[in-house]
Order: C-alpha cells, then structure tokens, then sequence
C-alpha cells in the first residue's frame, strides 16, 4: 500500500535504518511512487485500435464477403483483423518497452543513511523512518521533518511562492520538508514521514511518466493529417461505390466492396505509428550513448540546433580536478610534496572547511582529498565542526562561506572563491594584491581554475548569515587542473561541419576560459566577461555575439539573457547546465540540457536532455542520432505516400473505365501486411546518411510533411500507378484474362513497394539492412505464394501464372526502376539549385549563420 504515515519515533539520525529493516517497510508499505505502475494497458490499447478506420472497414468488408457468400473472403478478412491487432499490439510494445527504459533510467535518486553509511538509492526505495540527506540542487523525494541542518526551500510547486523559504532543523515550528520541492541553497538530514501518494504533493504523480508520453508537435500535426485523410477516404469511397453502381452496373455489394478498397487505399494510418515507434525507440537508442530523452519532443528539436552554450568543468574538461599549485598569502609558490609550515596548515584547514563534507562538487572533492592527505600525519584526525550556516555561490557572490564552530575554540568563517572577490574581503597592500592578481592570470592562461582562500576566527557570539560582513584574512591561491577532453576538439569540428555554432558560458576566470578554449577549437580572440556583459545594450549585445565565441565570469541570471539574446539573433539554441540557478537558462533554451554525473535534479527537471556521462561528445552523439531518426521518419513518410498512390490508381481507373475491379479488399489487406512492417520496422532501422553531420540543421518549421518531401513520394508512386495501369491495360489487351491481369498486377505492386523502399534509402552509400533484405524476402514469399499455392489464388481471384504474368512483370518493374531513377536525378538537380551559396563557406568558418535564415 502507498501512501503511509509514519508513526515510530525518529531513529538515530547518523546511524539510520538497517537494510533489512529498509527491505521490510518496502515490502510492508509498497514504493515511493506517486501513482502505481500500470504496466503495458491492452486495453486501452485495443479500445484505441477499435477506433481505427482501417480496421473498421475491414471488418465491414469481411460482413460483406459473408453476405454474398464468399466465406473464405471473408475468413481472410476476419483472419487480417487479428494481425492487424497483432501487429499493432508489438509495435506499441516496442515503444512502451522504450518508454519504460527511459522512465527507469530517468528516474530520481535519494541519498539515505543505512546502517551508519551513506547510499545512493531511487527516490522510489525510500521508506518510512529513512534519513535522507538533502544537498543544493535535490528534489525531496518524500514528506519529513528536518532532523539536522538548514535548508533554503523553493516551494513554488505546492504553494506558487516563488521565494525560497528557510527550513531549520532548530525550528520546531518551521522544520516540515515536503516531497518534490527542491532544496536551493544548504544541506540537512532529513526524517522521512510519508511518502508516496499521501505526500502533500501526491497528486502530480507521473509528471516525467506524461512528459515522455505527451505528444510532439509532429505528432498533433501527423493525427490531423490522418483525420482529414480520413473524411477524405470516406467521400471517396462514397463517391466510388455510387460510381460503380451507377456508371459502371456493378452490383450493390460489390460496388461497395471497391469503396471499401479505395478507402484502404487512401488511408496513410500508418503515420501516427511512425512517429510514436520512431521517436520512442530513437530515444532509447540515444540514451544507449549517454544522452537520456526526458521528453520526446526533444528529439525533434534535436536537428534544429544551430548553437550550442556549453559549460566548460566537467562537459569539456574531465571533470577529474586535482590541485596543481599552491601560494601563501603574498604569491609566493609552496611546495606541493614539501614540509608544511604553520601557514600551510592553516591554510589548507581553511579550505577544507569552506567546502561541505560530502559535496559532489569535483572541485571541493579535489581540494578536501589534497588537504587530508597533506594534513594527514600533522593534524590528528578530531571530530568535524558544525556548520552554521553558508552562503553558496550566488548572483553577485562568487565565492562560498561556511560558518563552522570548533568547540571550545569557538567559531572559524572559511572562504573560498574568485581571487578578486576574496581579495575585497581582506586588508591586502596594493603590492602584494598586484602581485597575487598576476600569479593569479598566470594560472589562469595555464588553463586552471584559480581559488583564493580567506579565514577569519573568533570566539563568543558567532557572525549572522545577514548582518555585517567580517574582515577575513587572506591565507593564498590554490589552482585546480582539469584538462580538456580527449575527443572534445574533434567534437566541435564536427559540429563546425554540421553548422553548428559552440560557445562556452562560464564562471572560471577569462585567461582559464580562454586558455581551455583555444584548446578546444573556438575562437579566442575576443573574449566577453560578465562584468563587461552588464554595461552592454541589447543592441550592442546582438553585434558582439557575433564575433564571440567564449564567455568568462557569467552569472547564472547572464547565462539566461545570453541565451534568449542567441535566440533573437535566430539561433536554435542547445544549452548545458547542472546548478540550480541553470534552470530558468535550461527552460528558456530550445533544447536544455542537463548534467547526469554531476547536475543537480533542479537542472534535470528544467531540462529536455540528460548527459549521463557529462560528456560533450555524447551531447554531439545524440544530435546526430536526433537527425538520423528525423531522416528516417522523412524516409518513411515519402515511402507511404509513394506507395498508396499506385493502390489509388488502381481503385479509380476500372470505375472511370467501366472495368472490373483491378483490386480486392482481401488482396490490400495482404498488401497492408506488407506496407505495415515497412513503414515501423525497416525504416526505422535505416542508417543514417554518411552526411548527416555535413550540411547544416534544419529549420525549425520543416516538416516531413512539406510538399517537397511527399511531393517526392506522390511523383515516385503516380509513375508506378501509371506503369502498372497500363501494363494491366496491355496484358488485357493481348488477351490476358481478368485474373491473370490481375495477378500481374499484384505482383507488380509487391514489386513497386519493394523498390520504394530500397529507394527510400536515398543514396546507394546507405547500406541495406538486414530489416530491408527481410523485407525483400518476405515480398518474395507472398509472391510466390500468391502464384503457386491454389488455395491462396484462388482466393484472391489469380490465375495461373503464364509466360505473359512474367513478361508484364518484368516490363512493369524495368520500367519502374527507369522512373525512380529520373524522380531521383531530378530531386538531385533541385537540390543543388536549391542549396545556399553560403553554405560551404560557412564550414571553413567558426561562426555559421543561423539557421532559421537557411532556405528549406
């Protein structure tokens, strides 16, 4: 059961539950879910596909082959309706498989305390009595009571304030934390209280689970499209069925029967199951290379990014950070393996101390492992001290203080940041602060990132968070290595090649930005601080983003007007952030993308994309991957309305021409069975185009659907109407009968489906797969079965085939391979004409126009 209350009182909250006693309330209480799993919904699966035209009226076919006595017509029919169902059943399998897996790899965490150790669990495994500890940047993952610590809350999901409120463990009234609201600034120990859906905020469940779900754009788009086809089938249909009663003397049922055909015809009900199997399976397969895709829609947007604002630590760098070099207070370089001082010791004590003791921070990890080891054997080992409170890194505030008492000793405020910013906390003379600015810039053009460390000390009443600040003293520098990726700058070349702009936002100083940049392969010449940033106009601001491509010192709040001011310069923007204060930049950015390994789960939840690994080259990865799944839905949207149009042709021309039917109900249906796995399985597995990351992105506003796409597959399927009409007229002609016409014909349209699919490759660079060799082998199993089984041609009205079925064949399908040729000569030429002029130069240049100014 969900929802539970706890009742026991609070346990030790250093030692926390045991796991045996952790796995007994799982199983006693249930998970810490919102709303219980439903599992694959048949029902509702089957209640959806009894809506579907196509299997409407192949019902309604098999009740007219009852009706005039053709029960094995009808048999088939009732036997095509359970494939249908059956196929229709394994692709949304497939795509519910996909969804899972994403859910579960999207799924939050919790850091608990189990048996005095610290675990990294769900957030769906936290049960009742649990200690939880909360850190800047996590969402609560249930309802409890502050045990230990203070917190800065937002709340705004629970009760619309957007200013964060003070938790304190001290507080007896004001110390309930509550499920889903996310913790901005401290860290505490947390008792949990409830979870699931008796949490206060127990009725937004499944908010990631409808995230992934929710339709894209292109798919409201594509179920429009299929509607309006649909009118459109069934005034056809109408129309033809009264023609062929009245024009062409067919019996009432019969000329029903073509309507029906027609319509089967005209239906593209395949469109809404290629988006939704295309998208959910392109997901999972991004996320197989370190990219999670928090909501679909962000696939399409994908291969729209004309600019990518990265971070530097961590996304272009290794995120492994290591103290590289150390000056006492007056700039003078320490000895990293020598003998420590007294100053040395208080030094490294004060940095430690101005970092949080299990910070996933890689920067406080390097500088807390570097000062344990070094005051491992002179320091002995003692209790930390309590944390009273501290200032994180804030607008305005680029550095963080911790207030910490040491006992009887008293109270000890260590600082650690920028250099500038502590050097203005601290009575420095103007020599030694020139001296410290220059080692500092030394540094920096090394490619390090630069930290001064302050202290102050004193006894009675401590400082508060709010009142006066205190004079600190500056104890040195210490400068943190973190190399640059391997693979980062043949990253950002592909990116140069595939028109996509990379920037850098970050905090570090300019000549660290700078000097990781040029690493990296961006321009460097003019680099746009975020003091500098503040003193720009708008206008002024939209002609330097043009020739910068590197920002240093950029506030959280700069980063969020940086990327709107990329966004009206006509950018499609991607962005990478992990911190709290990344969110409104994340939400704001075309595609926002969120750090894995070290963001925070505020960041997560602002963002369309999750970089599991932190890695920018996964970042490129999945863009290419997002192109290839919006080609292959192209593909395979040309391919459907390639393939239809040869079906309508031959519905329409016998009703003009007062002949017999060409085409049977039975025998689209077989066809049907064909076309399916073609448009959902073989195309989706299509490779991508060796230049899929060699031409520019596409336009926000391009769509499979636009004319010149499914002009393409309408050109393509009128020359294979045309061939096959007029072979079925020749074989008529020289004496065929009907039904061997017919059979001609049928395997002329296997054939034809065969080919478009093979053409829908789009160049013969793009090698076959063995979905499409299955396919071309299965077309040749019908094919010869509908010939040489005669129970099965018999039913659907073939003769025999002759000399003649296969001299018309092949004519027909000669012919057909001369035309896709020509349509494809011809879609060549138009693209060439077509291209921009400025495109090849934009490839030999850093900085590419925008892509929103690119003609479709």
């Amino acid at each position: 059961m969900m929802g539970i209350h706890a009742t026991s009182p609070h346990p030790d909250d250093t030692m926390g539950l045991s796991e045996a006693e952790a796995c007994e309330r799982l199983q006693r209480d249930g998970p810490n879910v919102l709303i219980a799993s439903e599992g694959f919904r048949s029902l509702r699966v089957l209640r959806e596909l009894l809506r579907e035209p196509m299997l409407l009226m192949l019902i309604a076919a098999a009740a007219i082959y009852g009706a005039i006595g053709s029960a094995a017509e009808a048999l088939f029919l009732a036997a095509s309706v359970l494939i249908v169902v059956g196929i229709t059943f394994a692709q949304e399998f497939r795509a519910e498989g996909a969804l899972a897996a994403l859910r579960e790899l999207a799924a939050p965490t919790a850091h608990v305390i189990r048996e005095a150790g610290e675990r990294e669990i769900p957030a769906s495994a936290v049960v009742l009595g649990d200690v939880v500890l909360l850190r800047e940047g996590d969402k609560v993952p249930a309802d409890g009571m502050l045990v230990a610590g203070t917190i800065l809350l937002d709340e705004s999901l629970l009760t619309g304030e957007s200013v964060a409120v003070q938790r304190s463990a001290g507080d007896a009234q004001d110390h309930a934390v509550h499920a889903a609201t996310l913790v901005v600034g401290g860290n505490g120990r947390m008792h949990v209280t409830a979870i699931g859906a008796r949490t206060a905020v127990g009725q937004i469940g499944g908010a990631l689970a409808g995230a992934l779900a929710a339709p894209s754009a292109l798919q409201k788009a594509a179920a429009r499209i299929v509607r309006l086809f649909a009118v459109f089938a069934l005034a056809l249909a109408l129309a033809v069925a009264w023609g062929s009663w009245w024009w062409a003397g067919s019996p009432p049922l019969n000329a029903a029967l073509a309507g029906i055909a027609l319509a089967m015809a005209v239906l593209p009900e395949e469109v809404p199951v290629i988006l939704a199997v295309f998208y959910a399976l392109g997901a999972r397969r991004i996320a197989h290379h370190g990219v999670l895709t928090r909501r679909l829609a962000a696939v399409e947007a994908m291969g729209t990014i004309s600019l990518l604002a990265v971070d530097k630590t961590g996304t272009l760098t290794q995120n492994q950070m290591e103290v590289a070099s150390v000056t006492d207070a007056t700039g003078v370089l320490r000895d990293l393996a020598g003998p420590l001082d007294d100053a040395d010791v208080v030094l490294l004590g004060a940095a430690s101390d101005a970092c949080q003791a299990h910070s996933m921070d890689p920067t406080d990890r390097a500088i807390v492992a570097y000062a344990t080891h070094r005051l491992d054997d002179i320091v002995p080992a003692g209790p930390p001290g309590a944390c009273v409170w501290e200032t994180p890194v804030s607008e305005g505030r680029p550095f963080v203080s911790r207030l910490l008492t040491k006992g009887s000793a008293g109270w000890v405020l260590a600082t650690k940041g920028a250099p500038e910013a502590i050097l203005a906390l601290c009575d420095v003379d103007d020599d030694t602060r020139s001296r410290l600015r220059a080692c500092a810039a030394a540094f920096a053009q090394r490619g390090m990132r630069v930290l001064a460390v302050a202290v102050a000390h004193g006894t009675g009443v401590p400082p508060t968070r709010d009142g006066p600040g205190v004079r600190q003293r500056f104890l040195g520098l210490m400068a943190l290595a973190d190399p640059l990726r391997e693979e980062v700058p043949a990253a950002i070349g592909v990116c140069r090649e595939a028109g996509i702009r990379v920037v850098m936002l970050t905090g570090d100083h300019p000549a660290t930005a700078s000097s990781i940049g040029a690493q990296a392969g961006l321009r460097v010449e003019n680099v746009l601080t975020g003091a500098e940033l503040d003193g720009v106009s708008e206008p002024e601001l939209a002609r330097r983003l043009v020739d910068v491509d590197v920002y240093a010192r950029v506030q959280p709040t700069q980063k969020l007007r940086l990327v709107k001011a990329f966004r009206r310069a006509g950018y499609v923007v991607g962005m990478t952030g992990d911190g709290v204060n990344d969110a409104p930049a994340l939400r704001s950015a075309d595609v926002g993308v969120a750090m894995g390994a070290r963001g925070s789960e505020v960041a997560r939840d602002s963002a369309d994309l999750v970089l599991l690994d932190d890695r920018f080259s996964s970042l490129v990865t999945g863009i290419r991957l997002g192109r290839r799944v919006y080609d292959n839905v192209k593909r395979s949207m040309r391919f459907v309305s390639a393939v239809h149009v040869p079906i309508v042709c031959l519905a329409i021309v016998p009703v003009v021409l007062r002949w017999p039917p060409v085409l049977l109900p039975v025998q689209i249906a077989l066809l049907e069975m064909i076309i399916d796995p073609a448009c959902s399985i073989v195309f989706e597995a299509m490779p991508e185009r060796p230049d899929v990351m060699r031409h520019a992105p596409r336009r926000p506003n391009e769509s499979p659907f636009a004319g010149r796409n499914i002009g393409i597959g309408i050109a393509q399927g009128l020359g294979a109407g045309a061939i096959l009409t007029l072979a079925h007229m020749i074989s008529l002609h020289l004496g065929a009968s009907y039904e061997a016409a017919s059979l001609a014909t049928f395997l002329g349209l296997l054939g034809a489906a065969l080919m478009l699919a093979f053409a829908g490759r789009g160049s013969p660079r793009v090698q076959a797969t063995p979905w499409l060799m299955g396919l071309g082998a299965l077309v040749l199993a019908v094919g010869l079965s509908t010939s040489y089984l005669p129970w099965l041609r018999g039913l659907l009205h073939f003769a025999p085939p002759t000399a003649m079925t296969l001299a018309t064949l092949a004519g027909s399908l000669v012919a057909l391979r001369v035309w896709l040729v020509v349509v494809a000569l011809l879609e060549r030429r138009l693209l060439v004409a077509r291209r921009p002029a400025s495109l090849d130069a934009s490839r030999a240049s850093p900085h590419h126009a925008p892509t929103r100014e690119i003609p479709p």
